[in-house]
């Protein structure tokens, strides 16, 4: 008699990992109670220790940041030159308005 394959969601792993790291549960009362064999959740959890390192790197996370602050100087110093624009024209503007009304 043969099972249909169970899937498990990567949310579902990570579950099933954190209440083992938690030390709560062991390995085989989780496996008794999903009903797979205990050598699936010990693979889960090398995985997960396997890239715990990656947690705790920076570069990452860091070039996200500073990519997300030269987008906002950069938009920030393209709203600056249309100020200054549109400052110019009405300074323009008022020289011209000085000048008809003799004030220049």
């Amino acid at each position: 008699m043969s099972r249909s394959r169970r899937n498990f969601s990567a949310e579902q792993k990570a579950q099933i990992v954190r209440r083992y790291l938690s030390g709560k549960e062991a390995v085989s009362k989780l496996a008794e109670e999903l009903q797979v064999q205990p050598t699936l959740i010990h693979g889960w959890i090398n995985q997960v220790l396997a890239q715990a390192a990656r947690a705790f790197e920076r570069s990452s996370g860091h070039g996200r940041v500073e990519s997300a602050k030269d987008a906002r100087i950069e938009h920030l110093e393209a709203k600056l030159a249309q100020k200054n624009e549109v400052i110019a024209e009405l300074m323009e503007a008022n020289v011209r308005e000085k000048k008809r009304n003799g004030a220049l």
